[in-house]
């Protein structure tokens, strides 16, 4: 199917303004294909899914104001606030996780055997990376891993310490344990590999 040629402005070489919607969206098409090929990148989105935005930001304008006066300039303003628009909305979104939710002890876990092999080698892992920890890091953290979900006042209890310094020894270890894992599992390097 062929569009009917649109007469261009002689000042600018931009398509006027045509007569009716459905000659201002064939005129159209080429620049917004143009103009969203070279927005998507910088944006993160397909240029099919902002030519499909802008394409409905301009029908709504058309419904409620009409054409606008200078079509061209409009389509480019529009696919620059669209794509502005989608950055702003990538940059709030984040995946969800896609590793599986911690289960209640005794509970069957979901999900495939391979998970919860992993699960079950974290679960290891943890365990004997408290085990090292220095002095009585130990028991605070094995007093917090327990299942039974102890009170502060019960453990303070056993460890035989006041419940006031139980906050600040958890911390303390907490950060030792995670200074040993980190250790354990290479933290990804300024590109993505593995040191």
């Amino acid at each position: 199917m062929t569009t009917p040629a649109t007469p261009a402005d002689s000042t600018t070489g931009t398509p006027a303004a045509p007569d009716t919607p459905a000659d201002l969206l064939a005129a159209l098409a080429p620049l917004l294909a143009a103009e969203s090929d070279a927005e998507a990148p910088a944006a993160g989105v397909e240029p099919g899914d902002l030519e499909q935005a802008v394409w409905l930001r301009l029908l709504e304008r058309l419904r409620d104001t009409g054409a606008p006066e200078r079509p061209a300039e409009w389509l480019r303003r529009a696919v620059r606030a669209e794509a502005r628009r989608a950055r702003r909305t990538g940059d709030r979104e984040r995946p969800y996780r896609t590793e599986p939710v911690h289960e209640p002890a005794g509970a069957e876990p979901h999900g495939s055997p391979e998970g919860s092999l992993l699960a079950a080698e974290g679960r290891r892992t943890l365990r004997a990376a408290v085990t090292r920890t220095p002095g009585r890091c130990p028991g605070v953290l094995a007093a917090m891993l327990d299942p039974k979900d102890r009170t502060y006042r019960e453990i303070a209890g056993e460890l035989g310490i006041s419940q006031g310094s139980l906050g600040p020894m958890r911390s303390r270890c907490l950060g030792c344990l995670r200074r040993m894992l980190a250790a354990e599992v290479p933290a990804p390097s300024r590109r993505g590999r593995v040191c």
